[in-house]
């Protein structure tokens, strides 16, 4: 469906729902909080304007309190409603149903559902998808579907937010001019872009610093280099005093590593699993792949997985993924 055939379906879809539920991944980062308040935000202006009157709700796992500044992040429900069913069920960043986790009930009851997502993995599992691999992030692609007399400062918050984390403050080769340009657009509604990059993306606790410490200071290489990797156990998260929300940012420092071409970092699990973060710097490299063969999913240079509770058969496996890239 074209760009402006979709913006006018979510635009019909949002205006005949009288209820409405907006839905992310398990895990929420920076994008998958950005685009769902987004929406909501744009949401609630759109209805104040219209004199519209509709139920909206935001579900999502609990996240980092780093994004307690977005507007609506309060308002957030973080379990669900039992029996409860929308008319429209809006999900973002999701790249299958499975990564709904506890909530997919929502998109199964729903009389309808709209998927805005950029992951290359996307099957189209929704009713109607805005799925765009090339985008930078889905809160580029919800942008893209607000009708611009709907946007105000909080939901430019909230995009500015999920464009600063997919791309690593402008950094990552998904940055494209587009990306740039929404990017001023929200900068002009007066939004303070330095405080959002400094609080959301750069500042750690001191907990959070002592972890990356020591994930750095555990790093490996293998395949002369070429992939570095670090894991964080349950066991050492414990005795740091971190939990899963505290893992952001390692996985970017590893990737800076001089020389490598991919990076992974894992930490451990409630359920005793291993998430995995794969990272790649080189146009040779889809990590996208590699996530793929272990039931996960992404981008080509960013992608996620989980894997068993042994650390050395994970890096195997992965290594040897890689190597089939590497040496076909």
């Amino acid at each position: 469906m074209e760009e402006e055939r979709t913006g006018e379906v979510f635009s019909r879809m949002i205006r005949e729902a009288e209820s409405i539920c907006i839905l992310g991944h398990i895990g929420p980062d920076g994008d998958c909080a950005g685009s769902t308040l987004g929406v909501w935000n744009y949401i609630g202006n759109l209805c104040a304007a219209e004199g519209l009157s509709k139920e909206t709700k935001v579900y999502l796992e609990e996240f980092s309190e780093k994004f307690a500044y977005l507007p609506g992040y309060d308002r957030i429900c973080h379990d669900p409603d039992e029996g409860k069913a929308y008319d429209l069920c809006i999900i973002c960043d999701c790249a299958d149903d499975k990564r709904l986790g506890k909530f997919l009930r929502y998109q199964k009851l729903a009389k309808e559902s709209f998927c805005a997502d950029h992951h290359i993995t996307n099957n189209g599992f929704a009713d109607v998808c805005r799925i765009l691999p090339e985008a930078s992030s889905t809160s580029e692609v919800v942008y893209d579907l607000m009708e611009p007399a709907y946007i105000d400062r909080k939901v430019a918050e909230c995009i500015y937010t999920g464009l600063v984390h997919d791309t690593g403050v402008f950094r990552y080769s998904c940055t494209s001019r587009h990306t740039m340009e929404i990017a001023g657009a929200c900068m002009d509604f007066g939004i303070d872009f330095g405080e959002i990059i400094d609080d959301s993306f750069f500042a750690m606790n001191l907990n959070q610093k002592l972890i990356l410490g020591r994930a750095l200071s555990e790093m490996q290489s293998l395949l002369e280099g070429r992939l570095v990797f670090s894991y964080v156990s349950a066991e050492t998260m414990k005795l740091y005093g971190v939990t899963n929300k505290d893992m952001d940012g390692i996985i970017d420092e590893l990737r800076t590593t001089r020389g490598s071409l991919c990076a992974v970092f894992m930490y451990q699990t409630q359920n005793r699993q291993y998430k995995v973060s794969l990272r790649s710097n080189s146009d040779q490299v889809d990590v996208s792949r590699i996530a793929q063969a272990f039931g996960g999913g992404g981008h080509v240079k960013a992608a996620g997985c989980f894997m068993s509770p042994s650390p050395s058969q994970n890096i195997e496996k992965i290594s040897a993924e890689l190597r089939k890239q590497l040496e076909p």
